[in-house]
């Protein structure tokens, strides 16, 4: 028994150890630096992996798995097909920030199949938005636990089964 709770005091230890401080969390967002990124190709159907988002919208929702990538920056950054009963479609080139829970859209489709440059800044992921897929993207697939993933094929996995693996480990 003894060594049962020594075992557990000794990895609580460790995980406390594994997460960093407020200090390191405050000083690593002041030297984050931003990549320079330049839209992908337009999205073709083919690449196209649906994700669900809500039972209480008629949108259809899909990435290009073409296009998701994990930069340096620590940003997942992806092309977002929402397609309308009616057929209409939306397409936005977007990055999404885990460690602060932000979004961004870097530039948005135009009716002849290019790309419009968009200003708009990082804004929060609010928990119950709207908009819920912002919300699914970050919480099922590419910020498990709150950490980025790491590579475009651990997103692309994610989305084909319907998930992150680690979302069922932490049991969410």
């Amino acid at each position: 028994m003894r060594a049962l709770a020594a075992l557990a005091l000794t990895l609580a230890g460790a995980a406390a150890l594994a997460q960093p401080s407020e200090w390191e969390r405050r000083q690593a967002e002041r030297e984050w630096r931003e990549i320079e990124v330049a839209p992908p190709a337009y999205p073709r159907r083919e690449h196209l992996l649906p994700f669900f988002v809500s039972a209480a919208t008629s949108f259809e929702f899909f990435i290009d798995g073409t296009t998701l990538s994990v930069g340096e920056d620590g940003v997942v950054r992806y092309v977002l097909v929402a397609r309308s009963a009616q057929g209409a479609e939306s397409v936005s080139f977007e990055g999404m920030r885990c460690s602060t829970g932000e979004v961004r859209i870097y530039a948005v489709g135009t009716s002849a199949g290019g790309w419009a440059r968009s200003k708009s800044a990082w804004r929060q992921i609010k928990p119950r938005e709207i908009q819920r897929w912002h919300n699914a993207l970050f919480d099922e697939f590419f910020c498990p636990l709150g950490n980025p993933i790491h590579t475009s094929r651990e997103g692309i996995d994610a989305l084909k089964r319907g998930g992150h693996p680690s979302r069922a480990l932490s049991g969410n």
